[in-house]
């Protein structure tokens, strides 16, 4: 049941991206139709264009499309950002004074060291 769900939601995610193969696909199976009714050049005795300047529109058209569906998308994301919008009150606080009369003065060099401070942890005991 796992397998089945995860190979349907990777190929609805695969779709879209495959749109132009689509594209590509429905003209390979009507290529002889649209060569005999909507070519520019089916007129023409030698045509060399065998419907490939229908195929080009209906790339670019998809990609127009496509594009178009991104601006919107990008457009809704733009709106959501810029209606959730924060109202910031800001105070001031007053700075910390440092007293010159502090009770610690170091001054003298170090008389001795501590060694249990300085004491690696010992995990294998």
């Amino acid at each position: 049941m796992k397998k089945c769900l995860i190979i349907l939601l990777s190929c609805i995610i695969l779709v879209p991206s495959l749109g132009s193969v689509f594209v590509y696909a429905s003209f390979k199976l009507e290529q002889q139709e649209i060569v005999k009714t909507i070519c520019v050049q089916r007129k023409m005795v030698f045509n060399t264009c065998n419907g490939r300047c229908e195929l080009q529109k209906s790339l670019k058209k998809y990609d127009d499309n496509e594009k178009k569906m991104q601006d919107s998308l990008k457009e809704k994301t733009e709106l959501v950002y810029i209606a959730h919008t924060s109202i910031n009150t800001f105070r001031f606080i007053k700075p910390i004074e440092i007293k010159p009369d502090f009770p610690v003065v170091f001054d003298n060099k170090p008389v001795s060291v501590a060694s249990e401070i300085f004491r690696p942890p010992s995990f294998f005991i």
